[in-house]
């Protein structure tokens, strides 16, 4: 599938957009916001879609109100009376911590008639750094980047994450007590826990010290010294958590995208399978599975006829082995692209919902039974380039990479897998 303008990809990239567009800030806005209080509305929030969302708000309330955002840099919007602020995705930076205290400012000498609106979404971990007394921002930028590189999955290094802040794990309520806070949740997390989503600065609840430890020992985490040093001594003091006022709402989510996706499908002729909304684990073994699937459903016919596709969402990892480029679900594809060769009746895609797969400009890419061999061709070792994690330069090298620019939400990974042709429209 040499032409990126070919209608299978047309019709994949279309899917895609399709499940963007069903976590629309306007559209999952529109109906759930509250009632205005008889006090001060104060707007927060952060993740990619961050501003996306103060921006929709604006658009819907007409009560009066102030606020500060942060987002990922390039990926702001304008607003007119919510500040919008700037910093580093996925390893935090200064901008991060400036962003953190202007959050907890904005929330300072609030009472029980006022009312705090958070927006959230995936990113707000990494743009809200906020170490507590005896750990600095460059301890937070190594226990990032350790995380990142582990494969752990993301609800693993968000409950970490939260030992390490005094915004994430439910703080910010805590703040902005006696006043409500209603929480707005994209969920890009498996199982849409709202309190795991941007490690839920404004969700109560949060594991012990103790208990983190005892899983980062589990799972064989390798955290940096002074982190691990705070860790074990958090564990020996007791847990206390002050009193929040909170409603949260989980407003979009990867279930509503996939189930999106599919009906647009159908309505194309073609049948749809959403595999699960919740798929996690290494995303090279995740790709083999859903080959496997793939190679099936084309040969039985199970559990649907071709034209059919195969919808899957959630969070992969990738576990660091060498220093490549390329995010989950590049590494994912490229992974696919090794168990789907020869099958020239099945073409894919993967892609981030945010519109930036890892730490590339790309949100993903294009995967066909003849993607290996053209890697080949174009003097790329398809299997070499997964095992140094450089799946960006291998679909680069022939044209495939899949680019939209930040989409303005976050419901996490969309991988989309064609089998046979598409109807004639």
């Amino acid at each position: 599938m040499s032409n990126l303008n070919s209608p299978k990809r047309q019709f994949l990239a279309e899917l895609f957009h399709t499940a963007v567009a069903a976590a629309d800030p306007r559209l999952i806005l529109k109906d759930i916001l509250p009632l205005p209080p008889k006090g001060r509305t104060v707007v927060i929030g952060a993740g990619k879609g961050a501003a996306q969302l103060a921006q929709a708000f604006e658009a819907l309330w007409p009560h009066p109100y102030e606020g500060v955002v942060v987002t990922r840099y390039g990926y702001g919007a304008s607003c007119q009376r919510i500040q919008v602020l700037e910093a580093a995705h996925p390893v935090p930076d200064q901008a991060g911590v400036e962003a953190a205290r202007a959050l907890q400012g904005a929330l300072q000498g609030l009472g029980p008639e006022d009312q705090v609106i958070a927006l959230i979404c995936g990113g707000g971990s990494s743009l809200l750094p906020a170490p507590p007394e005896g750990l600095t921002l460059e301890d937070l930028q190594a226990l990032n980047s350790a995380l990142l590189a582990s494969g752990a999955p993301i609800s693993v290094m968000n409950d970490i994450r939260k030992q390490f802040s005094t915004v994430n794990g439910g703080r910010l309520a805590e703040l902005a007590y006696p006043a409500q806070v209603v929480s707005l949740i994209v969920s890009d997390v498996p199982g849409d826990d709202p309190g795991a989503v941007a490690s839920g600065p404004t969700v109560p609840g949060r594991r012990s010290a103790g208990d983190v430890l005892e899983e980062v020992a589990a799972r064989g985490l390798e955290l940096p010294q002074h982190c691990m040093t705070f860790l074990k001594d958090a564990a020996q003091r007791p847990s206390l958590d002050a009193p929040s006022n909170t409603r949260t709402d989980v407003i979009a989510s990867a279930g509503q995208s996939l189930a999106a996706a599919a009906e647009a499908a159908r309505a194309r002729g073609v049948n749809a399978w959403v595999l699960s909304d919740a798929i996690e684990g290494e995303a090279r073994d995740v790709a083999l599975v859903h080959a496997a699937l793939a190679r099936q459903a084309a040969q039985s016919g199970f559990p649907h006829r071709a034209p059919l596709v195969l919808l899957s969402g959630g969070e992969a990892t990738v576990t660091l082995r060498h220093k490549g480029r390329g995010g989950r679900n590049s590494e994912f594809a490229l992974s696919l692209a090794l168990g789907l060769e020869g099958q020239a009746e099945i073409a894919a895609l993967a892609a981030d919902t945010d519109g930036i797969d890892g730490s590339e400009e790309n949100a993903g890419a294009f995967v066909d039974g003849g993607t290996t061999r053209a890697m080949r061709a174009a003097g790329v070792d398809p299997r070499g380039a997964l095992q140094r994690n450089d799946a960006y330069g291998a679909f680069a090298a022939i044209d495939a990479l899949f680019h939209t620019g930040p989409t303005g939400t976050n419901v996490n990974d969309f991988r989309a897998i064609l089998i046979g042709d598409l109807p004639e429209s």
